[in-house]
């Protein structure tokens, strides 16, 4: 259990970096084509994809989040079959013939 109280936060999705032109009538890196970085989240919800944007301090919170996340969901993954053979050691085999 220590393992899941140490992976916080989590979350399941994916962050990109994206360029994309602002709202300011004569910024010359739009003008230019060099656009501002921003970054996106993207997620499921409800079998749906979504995407959210992302404050730049936040990205590396979130990137770690996801990585979080994937370990979390190794760690669901291998408990069903760890449950299993626990209790095949644990319980008395019972002869069904």
């Amino acid at each position: 259990m220590g393992k899941v109280e140490k992976l916080w936060p989590v979350a399941k999705g994916s962050v990109s970096e994206v360029r994309k032109p602002c709202i300011r009538p004569n910024c010359s890196a739009c003008a230019e084509g060099r656009k501002h970085k921003a970054f996106i989240f993207s997620y499921n919800k409800k079998g749906r994809r979504r995407c959210l944007y992302v404050p730049r301090y936040l990205a590396p919170v979130l990137r770690r989040a996801i990585r979080n996340g994937r370990k979390l969901e190794e760690y669901i993954s291998r408990a069903g079959a760890e449950l299993i053979l626990r209790h095949r050691s644990e319980s008395h085999h019972v002869d069904m013939t």
